[in-house]
């Protein structure tokens, strides 16, 4: 017999980041910080705690169009993540594993008996079969964005990026269900409940949004960390940089 799916809320908001003093000249100071907030779960005789991960601004349409350089403190931090999504072919015959899965958000399946409990990644939205997010490389000898695989059940790294389309607003603050109007939804984290906290490095390429004219040629880049479980931490160093373009061309100075 299943044993039945709960979901309980949890109070909990850490603060992953705070913003730099110092920006580059033509940088926006918009982008506040990386926030987690916490709830707890049980299904199939686990107890989880599932982390959200949002982007936050202090504009109306600050806009994301890719994360990127995605590292944890420790390397072992990468894994053991659980899944529950139709990648998942674990041999116990339970769709909950945290050796088969996959972070892409267009194959959580189910909104209510699968996305609560998976782990994904995303610019924006949520998880679902309409969601924009791809998975992308950047090529280290060309400097360009390849397209990419999500991988397996622990976290990418190295050169792995998730981005959204050019002409996509997915990304803009306010269109992330169930978060802030300030936030921009950059994954979801289920762990089993009472690991040990994990500090994670990330960085961020987002623009004002106003034309939707997402390049790299007028964004701006902001690198920050964020920390799953433990006590609140105190906020890390956020540091911005106005990209001046991987294709060599100057950004626009955001008025």
């Amino acid at each position: 017999m299943r044993v039945p799916s709960t979901v309980v809320p949890s109070l909990a908001l850490v603060v992953g980041t705070s913003l730099a003093c110092a920006t580059a000249s033509n940088a926006s100071a918009n982008f506040v910080g990386f926030y987690v907030t916490a709830y707890n779960a049980y299904t199939e005789g686990l107890d989880l705690t599932v982390y959200t991960l949002t982007a936050r601004f202090d504009g109306d349409s600050d806009t994301v169009f890719r994360a990127l350089n995605l590292n944890a403190a420790y390397s072992p931090w990468m894994f053991d993540f659980w899944h529950k999504d139709n990648a998942t072919m674990d041999l116990s015959g339970s769709p909950m594993s945290q050796t088969d899965g996959t972070w892409d958000p267009t194959r959580t399946g189910s909104n209510t008996l699968n996305r609560p409990f998976d782990s994904y990644l995303t610019i924006g939205g949520i998880a679902s079969q309409g969601n924009a997010t791809r998975a992308a490389s950047n090529d280290l000898g060309t400097n360009q964005l390849l397209d990419s695989t999500w991988g397996g059940s622990s976290l990418p790294s190295g050169s792995f990026t998730w981005r959204t389309s050019n002409d996509s607003s997915q990304g803009r603050v306010g269109n992330s269900p169930g978060v802030l109007g300030t936030d921009v939804r950059l994954g979801q984290f289920v762990l089993s409940s009472g690991h040990a906290a994990r500090t994670y490095s990330l960085s961020i390429l987002y623009n004002g949004g106003e034309d939707l004219a997402l390049d790299e040629s007028n964004g701006t880049l902001a690198t920050g960390t964020f920390t799953l479980g433990g006590a609140v931490p105190a906020p890390g160093a956020v540091s911005l940089l106005a990209v001046a373009g991987l294709t060599g061309q100057r950004g626009r100075r955001r008025r």
